[in-house]
């Protein structure tokens, strides 16, 4: 496995063509825990049909039944080399969901793939990979744009830019404007892991001890869904119409029955935001900010 420089630049993935139901999108708001108060009428907007919102960062699972509408993916330029990363040692660093329009509750949309950063740590200290996805309606208009980066800790060393990748948002140093506390049920990962990430690490045992963890895990997605039910509840009044983008780095696990405190900044249209776990003293989402709309 290797990255070639500057080809992985070039590296796209053909046209891929997806649809999400209303289902769908109830159970991602189950998944992050909204609905846990069924008479909650503000979460029941999120879990029941009638009148039914979208939460934001379910962009990032909403097209997990896509299928191929171009050919086969990746897409190389004719003499460019395509780059392979070692998948097995792979962390998610950073997510972000920009929506151009609010999310609609059914919807068929087109996502294409492109690699937009490549940044090399060194031998032995791996690279940090940045791919962007934009979904398409089908006027051709763009919906939302999904941009991830990626911490591949065996692939350093293959000659790229060791500076330049974007910096993280800094959050203030004061005491938060808003603290919210979500506690996480001890089924939310195998609940969570229908929406389609069924990584074992996340509901097999075994696979979590193999990996370092007393027990499965939860998603980091599903955290950083949190984070947003968090910014919906304590700042837009349960409005996700008003969320332009949401953004993150991911710091360090949540277990499952783990309580989620979400800290906020306020400062205009902009709110920055960190997870932590006080019970075990961890933050687990850093540089946060959900960025709202004019």
């Amino acid at each position: 496995m290797a990255i070639f420089y500057p080809d992985i630049l070039e590296q796209k993935t053909a046209a891929r063509e997806f649809t999400y139901r209303d289902k769908d999108v109830m159970l991602y708001a189950l998944g992050v825990g909204m609905g846990q108060d069924p008479m909650n009428e503000d979460e029941l907007a999120y879990v029941y049909e009638r009148n039914l919102k979208v939460i934001p960062t379910a962009a990032t699972v909403l097209a997990s039944n896509m299928r191929s509408a171009g050919g086969p993916a990746p897409v190389m330029p004719e003499g460019h080399r395509q780059s392979q990363i070692n998948f097995l040692m792979v962390v998610h660093g950073e997510q972000k969901v920009e929506l151009h329009k609010p999310l609609p509750t059914t919807g068929a949309f087109t996502a294409e793939g492109r690699t937009v950063g490549a940044y090399d740590k060194g031998e032995g200290k791996g690279a940090v990979i940045i791919n962007e996805t934009i979904w398409r309606d089908d006027k051709g208009e763009k919906v939302a744009t999904l941009t991830g980066s990626t911490f591949a800790r065996g692939d350093g060393g293959f000659g790229g830019p060791s500076e330049g990748a974007p910096e993280p948002h800094v959050v203030p140093t004061r005491k938060a404007d808003l603290s919210v506390d979500f506690t996480t049920r001890e089924d939310q990962a195998l609940l969570y892991r229908l929406n389609g990430d069924r990584n074992p690490l996340h509901s097999d045992p075994e696979s979590a001890r193999r990996s370092g963890f007393p027990r499965p895990i939860l998603h980091g997605l599903c955290t950083y869904g949190i984070t947003c039910r968090a910014v919906l509840q304590a700042i837009t009044g349960f409005d996700p119409d008003q969320i332009l983008s949401h953004q993150a780095r991911f710091s360090a696990p949540v277990i499952p029955g783990d309580t989620i405190t979400v800290d906020l900044w306020k400062d205009g249209r902009n709110i920055a935001f960190e997870a932590r776990v006080k019970e075990r003293g961890a933050t687990v989402i850093k540089n946060g900010l959900t960025v709202l709309r004019a």
